[in-house]
């Protein structure tokens, strides 16, 4: 039997301020229908140290972020208030592109029994894809919420869901998910 988790990553106000319009309400349905069918939600956030010490001027995505971005005391990194964790969910930081990146993300999944993630967040092209192959990698089942998930460049984000994404797990919107749980 399958156990599944929804994972929401880098919902972060710095993000979502670029978020194409209606991005958020379809993310609140995901975490929604989740919590109604008591599915666990884990939330996912990229935090790097102070003076981003754990990221090396070679990396082309964390080298070159100003200092103070996405670390602890930048208030534009905390998760959007309409998707913050409720009450036991768990909040996992990243310090990479994967949500698996420099946590304890996989024992947390490997303790609940998670064998099915379903996945939303921004970027399609970032955190959805490199979530998703390290998943699949991990002999994990995986749904990616179409709609869910946004990406600057909406050409990417269809043929990502389309060509890549869909020929490693499922591709759903959160509204066909929402419906397959019953809620």
């Amino acid at each position: 039997m399958s156990r599944t988790a929804l994972l929401l990553m880098d919902l972060q106000l710095r993000n979502l301020a670029h978020a194409p319009d209606g991005y958020l309400p379809r993310a609140v349905h995901a975490l929604g229908a989740a919590r109604a069918a008591g599915i666990p939600v884990i939330h996912v956030a990229l935090q790097l140290r102070d003076g981003h010490a754990d990221a090396h001027p070679r990396n082309k995505t964390f080298g070159s972020l100003p200092s103070g971005l996405f670390t602890p005391g930048d208030p534009d990194a905390a998760l959007h208030p309409d998707v913050a964790p409720a009450d036991g969910e768990i909040v996992v930081h990243k310090n990479r592109v994967s949500a698996f990146a420099g946590n304890d993300l996989r024992q947390l999944l490997a303790v609940q029994d998670v064998t099915h993630l379903v996945l939303a967040g921004i970027a399609t092209g970032g955190v959805v894809l490199s979530t998703a192959l390290q998943a699949t990698d991990l002999d994990l089942r995986v749904t990616v919420l179409s709609d869910a998930c946004a990406d600057p460049d909406p050409d990417l984000h269809d043929t990502l869901l389309r060509s890549v994404l869909a020929r490693r797990g499922e591709v759903a919107t959160a509204g066909a998910w929402a419906r397959g749980l019953g809620v």
